[in-house]
């Protein structure tokens, strides 16, 4: 299934959407993929462990996954085949890197929110906004607004929930938005709540590109 998307450049492209729903593994995957990319590129590509350690991270992750090697490849393969990831042969190991931004027409701004919409469940324009700080950098909700409205039909305005104050936004690439788990609320008073997961994220990302740096020596030494 194909859509077209007209660029910042005012060209219209086409935008090939997957040929069916994907699940949550794969988009948890592609969500890891994309947000690594962005926020620690030094490390991107990655190779299989790596991904998984992004994959089941304890922060910024809604819900916490606990994945296998096993279960990252198949879902890796799955995905190959929809053209979504790539395989990058040489060096010491095989590494990993997405395919949404010739796929689904992405530039940094859209790709950031999908990623965050993949890894976090449906959030509000604000939420997206003081999340993506990592990824790209936003100057208003409104700004957030207008990538999101670039995004269709990829995301979807939800409407509010009684007892919400605001609508939340979800991505349509899983299928039914109502069966997607929503990202917990947070207000001003969690703002240190979250500086702690940003702490606790480059920790484990820090911790992730040591493993590999003592597989890769121990595999020299072997050699």
């Amino acid at each position: 299934m194909s859509t077209y998307v007209t660029d910042l450049s005012g060209e219209r492209k086409p935008r090939k959407l997957p040929s069916r729903e994907l699940d949550p593994v794969e988009l948890r995957i592609l969500g890891s993929l994309a947000e690594k990319q962005m926020a620690t590129p030094e490390y991107y590509p990655l190779t299989l462990n790596a991904l998984v350690a992004a994959c089941n991270q304890k922060s910024n992750r809604d819900p916490v996954m606990e994945l296998s090697e096993e279960n990252v490849q198949r879902g890796l393969d799955r995905l190959q085949n929809e053209k979504l990831v790539w395989k990058v042969m040489g060096g010491r190991a095989v590494r990993w890197e997405h395919n949404l931004d010739a796929t689904l027409q992405l530039d940094r701004a859209s790709r950031a929110l999908l990623a965050l919409l993949f890894l976090r469940g449906p959030q509000t324009a604000g939420e997206l906004r003081s999340r993506s700080d990592r990824l790209d950098s936003f100057e208003s909700i409104g700004e957030v607004e207008e990538t999101l409205r670039r995004l269709d039909p990829l995301v979807v305005e939800v409407s509010r929930r009684p007892g919400q104050k605001e609508s939340r936004w979800a991505h349509t690439l899983g299928g039914s938005v109502s069966s997607q788990t929503p990202a917990e609320d947070h207000d001003e008073g969690q703002r240190g709540r979250r500086s702690t997961e940003e702490r606790l994220t480059a920790l484990e990302e820090q911790v992730a590109a040591l493993a590999e740096e003592l597989r890769a020596k121990g595999s020299d030494l072997k050699s």
